[in-house]
């Protein structure tokens, strides 16, 4: 059986989160702000970060959140998504009262893939912020199947509808099933930029014509600018509110 405890309640998990395999392609761990932040959420949000663990004490899955203050910002998300919220989450912290959560991660072990984990993190996250007081949890979602229709904008992928009303998108689905719904398009999220030798590095790809060039997994093109060496991905994301 399958436990799932936030890292306060099992803090000697806090630095065995990345046991889970990361199956993200190697580029989305190149952005700035993720490389100076994120490795710092579970020791100093702990009570909002969640450790899933199997019979055997082995860590199978993980959740990260971080709380912020939006209502003195004037209680609009913010369009840099998933950079944006990470940056402010570390601004506020000691400085002034953060009234809201947000998801910064879910990873589940490859081997427990489609078997309703990261449903079951995603309900332990939420609970760790109701525990903390708070009436709401966001997530700049990163819709698991954009990358098939990579030229499509994000505002026309959120509209992709099932005949039941529920979001083409897995992962999309997955939130509105919990009782999420979609608030906007974060339309800048995550920036990553790199020479072309790191792209060609991170992809396998030559990097070597200008425009646009489709990566694995990417949810949008990345630009690439061989005349001035460098090539830069703005992935656009999904924000979701769910109510606590």
């Amino acid at each position: 059986m399958i436990t799932v405890s936030t890292v306060a309640e099992r803090p000697e998990y806090a630095g065995r989160l990345g046991e889970v395999e990361r199956t993200m392609p190697a580029y989305l761990s190149q952005g700035m702000l993720g490389g100076a932040l994120y490795g710092r959420i579970v020791r100093t949000f702990p009570e909002y970060c969640v450790v899933a663990t199997d019979p055997a004490g082995q860590v199978v899955g993980r959740g990260r959140s971080v709380p912020f203050a939006l209502a003195e910002r004037g209680g609009e998300l913010p369009d840099g998504g998933w950079d944006a919220v990470l940056l402010w989450a570390f601004q506020d912290h000691g400085q002034r009262p953060a009234e809201a959560v947000s998801a910064i991660e879910i990873a589940v072990s490859p081997a427990l893939s489609g078997q309703g984990l990261s449903g079951r993190i995603l309900s332990a996250m939420r609970e760790a912020a109701a525990g903390q007081g708070h009436r709401e949890l966001f997530a700049p979602v990163r819709p698991t199947a954009k990358h098939e229709q990579p030229s499509l904008s994000m505002a026309e992928y959120v509209q992709l509808v099932r005949p039941d009303g529920l979001p083409v998108d897995p992962w999309l689905r997955v939130h509105a099933r919990a009782g999420a719904s979609i608030v906007k398009v974060a339309p800048r999220s995550m920036t990553i930029s790199g020479s072309l030798a790191e792209w060609r590095d991170w992809t396998g790809l030559p990097f070597d014509t200008p425009g646009d060039v489709i990566v694995p997994q990417g949810l949008v093109p990345v630009h690439c600018d061989p005349r001035h060496d460098y090539a830069v991905y703005v992935e656009p994301n999904v924000w979701m509110r769910h109510p606590l």
